[in-house]
């Protein structure tokens, strides 16, 4: 993570694990090869990096009051180039026009600069990390890869209190061609992995040793070790110097989710740390970062919103491999018997960016009337520009009335549209996604997701649905 301003640290974080499972036996039973033991986590159809990054940072701010100056957002993946996909998330989370927001992209590493970045600058920052990873059909990168995402926001004690601080670090680099995929591909291409951990392994070693040195402790002084990297033969010969402190990297439970990964496991660690717990985090990508934290005694009040592990628990393994396939472009399914989607345009999208990115309806000040989307005449006693904006997309609501669609354009038919009634007052109809088509009813209780609803001729369609509420 480089070198720290003392008195800065980790204030807030937050992670995302996607809700749909993919369980790798199911790809040996339909293709005879592949997959193996354990799950994936699979982004929907409707989730890539930026609506991952979007939820990962909203479980970040959720319950504070931090307004970060800046979005650094990194991903090997990302849904746009020539253009920034982190002004998407800084329009989502509501942020004022000055906030800066800027893209780190092309490998996993890029994670690391993030990080760098957020940490270094001044006031409250964010750094975000999301990756979707696949690879050909019965591959292990397609098996043991996985989706999600992780965000932590940077500052010091007197913007909130610091869960986490910095100790020490070490970096190493080296060229060498590990694994590597051109612009355009849909999956990498990987060495031998031999030859790979044959120059991981000392890198590492030697980074570590450096890591340590600088932080002035040993390796009896660390009380768990994290050990990640897209090399999973290299990471599991340099886990051996861990002993029992090694935590799990979720890759059998998740898979590695590449760039985020670094994060994701960091943030798992600190869901159950305890204060003033070392942490020794290693990341194998292109070379090697370690990097040592402490954790304060404020980490023992911190509660947080979405937990690693309540996340993965909750996962649907339902998912069957030919939608998994069909969603990754891989399998082209006949579509249903509808005409495509418009392309979205820019202007009108620019027009309503509050209420398309930020779900920001208006409330009638004399009524208490909720509108959405915002209008300038109120629905009860006709008030006229007497409206004050409000942000709807962290408040629940409940299913009032739905319909199955199943011949609305979808790449996951059914579509589920609800109308759904918001605490506080606020009617809406949205779609639903992560859920079962069987299984909803009236009364039910839903929160909001930053989703795409579509891609039509190269412009992905961002705005809010509906998914039941966790718990």
């Amino acid at each position: 993570m480089g070198d720290r301003t003392m008195g800065r640290g980790i204030i807030a974080y937050g992670a995302y694990v996607p809700y749909w499972r993919l369980d790798r036996s199911k790809i040996t039973a339909s293709m005879g090869s592949g997959g193996g033991r354990g799950h994936r986590a699979v982004a929907s159809y409707d989730e890539d990096t930026t609506t991952m990054g979007v939820e990962a940072a909203r479980n970040a701010l959720r319950g504070t009051n931090l307004v970060p100056g800046s979005v650094i957002f990194a991903t090997a993946n990302p849904a746009y180039l020539d253009k920034t996909n982190a002004t998407a998330i800084h329009a989502a989370l509501d942020l004022p026009s000055e906030a800066w927001a800027v893209d780190i992209g092309g490998s996993p590493r890029s994670s690391e600069a993030a990080w760098s970045v957020a940490s270094l600058r001044s006031g409250v920052n964010l750094g975000i990390a999301a990756d979707l990873r696949t690879g050909r059909p019965t591959s292990g990168d397609e098996a043991n890869g996985g989706d999600g995402a992780a965000a932590f926001v940077f500052g010091d004690d007197e913007a909130s209190p610091v869960l986490c601080s910095w100790l020490g670090g070490a970096q190493a680099s080296a060229e060498f061609l590990d694994r590597y995929r051109q612009p355009g591909d849909l999956y990498s291409r990987i060495w031998e992995e031999r030859f790979g951990e044959q120059v991981y392994v000392p890198l590492a070693n030697d980074t570590v040793e450096r890591a340590l040195k600088h932080a002035n402790l040993g390796l009896d002084g660390i009380d768990k070790v994290a050990i990640v990297g897209m090399h999973a033969r290299a990471v599991r010969s340099l886990s051996r110097l861990a002993g029992d402190k090694l935590v799990s990297d979720l890759v059998d439970e998740i898979g590695n989710t590449g760039t985020a990964h670094p994060a994701l496991v960091l943030a798992s660690v600190l869901d159950e740390a305890e204060p003033n717990q070392t942490i020794l985090l290693v990341h194998l990508a292109d070379g090697c970062t370690v990097d040592v934290l402490r954790t304060t005694d404020a980490i023992a009040d911190h509660t947080p919103f979405a937990p690693v592990r309540a996340q993965i628990e909750r996962g649907n393994d339902a998912l069957d491999y030919s939608k998994f396939l069909t969603w990754r472009g891989y399998l082209d399914r006949e579509p249903p018997r509808r005409p495509d989607p418009d392309r979205p345009g820019a202007p009108p999208a620019f027009r309503a960016e509050e209420w398309k990115y930020a779900l920001v309806g208006s409330r009638d000040r004399s009524s208490g009337a909720i509108h959405m989307p915002p209008m300038r005449v109120s629905m009860e006693g006709g008030a006229v520009d007497d409206m004050e904006r409000i942000r709807m997309a962290d408040t629940p609501a409940t299913i009032a009335t739905f319909t199955v669609d199943r011949l609305a354009y979808s790449l996951s038919p059914p579509v589920v549209a609800v109308v759904i009634d918001y605490d506080g007052g606020g009617r809406f109809q949205a779609e639903m996604t992560d859920v079962d088509p069987d299984d909803v009813r009236i009364g039910d209780r839903v929160e909001m997701t930053f989703r795409r609803l579509y891609t039509a001729e190269g412009i992905h369609n961002y705005f809010w649905k509906a998914r039941p509420a966790a718990g």
